[in-house]
């Protein structure tokens, strides 16, 4: 089958690599119909993570089912399937509790919890940005969708990973109606979120980055668009909210955060929310951050660490949630207000482009090239047909 395959920093050539099949009875066999470019595949693309050289890239995957293990029961060849990024049993004690970004049994590691496909230090799962992919205990993993499938799937697909994610970060930061919101990124995630504040009911939301592009899509749905390389962000969200800072702050950027110079500070954004979010506020992290970080430039931050500003945090009495989304808390509901016509994430997609491509739109994507928001991947795609 043809994947996409990590070469080596910002190198990523689409080969011929083993077809994936069913190794064990819980197993499902998928026929990627979409598979999307996150923001966290840069991470590893820009060789910033442990991600080994030949591996294939890919956790935001969806399909056709053309092959079940003897042990499934619910799942059927010819349904249409999105998949959690998060692979997780549903049987060990974080999946009880519902936390199957955790999952302790498809992570092989004893000292790490979660798993995914196609990342860094998250399993030996291969990725979907192929023509086939196995999904572990497919009865548990794989959303099923409804007759509209075809017809929605670039919303669908959003329910891999962005949407719950973007979601999970208001659901951390106690997002309620009438609440206002201030968001830190608008790439995919942080336009994610920006959705969900608005589906929740929030009154107001602001939505902080300076790619006019990204800001615009962002204002489409109702945020107000707010360029930190034209106004201080800070006090930008005092003078939106009477001087007293936004009920809620997202953060969807993640630890290679840095200033409108280039200049990077992984404390950036998370300081940025602790000043402009009220007294007993809260804080929803989504954006990711890691345990060691050799390739930064700063002695903190190679460690993982970074330089917030917790006294200000605890004196303001904030909470602040963090980690990855566990998909599945979230994923059955979001796309019933998909299918109900309530929500239409793909307004974000800019992009669609087959396997072949994949290298130039890396590149294209890693550049934050105008214009190129969110790239999904068709398998199925003519070579010839250009992308959009």
């Amino acid at each position: 089958m043809k994947a996409v395959v990590y070469e080596g920093p910002r190198q990523v050539s689409t080969k011929d690599v083993p077809d994936a099949k069913i190794e064990r009875p819980t197993d499902v066999l998928v026929r990627v119909t979409t598979t999307n470019i996150c923001g966290s595949d840069l991470h590893m693309y820009e060789g910033r993570t442990s991600f080994e050289v030949g591996r294939t890239f890919g956790h935001e995957n969806m399909g056709e089912v053309i092959e079940v293990g003897s042990g499934v029961e619910k799942v059927r060849v010819g349904d249409r399937v999105v998949l959690p990024f998060n692979i997780s049993c549903g049987f060990c004690k974080n999946c009880e509790r519902g936390l199957t970004n955790y999952c302790l049994t498809t992570q092989p590691d004893p000292s790490f919890a979660g798993a995914a496909y196609g990342f860094a230090d998250m399993g030996p799962y291969g990725g979907g940005q192929a023509e086939l992919l196995r999904v572990p205990f497919g009865d548990h993993n794989a959303l099923r969708l409804g007759e509209d499938a075809e017809e929605r799937e670039n919303d669908y697909a959003m329910l891999s990973d962005i949407f719950p994610t973007g979601y999970h970060a208001t659901e951390m930061a106690g997002v309620v109606p009438g609440d206002s919101v201030v968001i830190a990124g608008a790439g995919p995630v942080g336009l994610m979120a920006a959705l969900s504040a608005m589906i929740k009911g929030a009154a107001k939301v602001m939505v902080v980055d300076r790619h006019p592009d990204r800001l615009a899509l962002a204002e489409q749905i109702g945020a107000i668009a707010i360029d930190d390389s034209k106004v201080d962000p800070v006090q930008a969200v005092l003078d939106e909210t009477m001087g007293l800072g936004a009920d809620r702050g997202c953060e969807c950027v993640g630890y290679q955060a840095h200033d409108p110079q280039g200049n990077e500070d992984t404390a950036a954004t998370l300081n940025m929310l602790i000043n402009s979010v009220r007294f007993t506020g809260g804080i929803g992290t989504v954006g990711v951050f890691v345990p060691q970080d050799p390739g930064a430039k700063g002695e903190l931050a190679k460690q993982g660490k970074a330089a917030i500003d917790f006294g200000t945090h605890w004196f303001k009495g904030q909470t602040m949630g963090s980690g990855q989304a566990p998909v599945k808390r979230y994923n059955r509901q979001l796309r019933d207000l998909i299918a109900a016509g309530k929500a239409t994430p793909s307004w974000i997609v800019s992009h669609e482009i087959s396997l072949d491509q994949a290298a130039d739109a890396y590149k294209n994507f890693d550049a934050r090239s105008k214009g190129w928001t969110k790239v999904l991947i068709k398998p199925g795609m003519s070579t010839e047909k250009k992308a959009n």
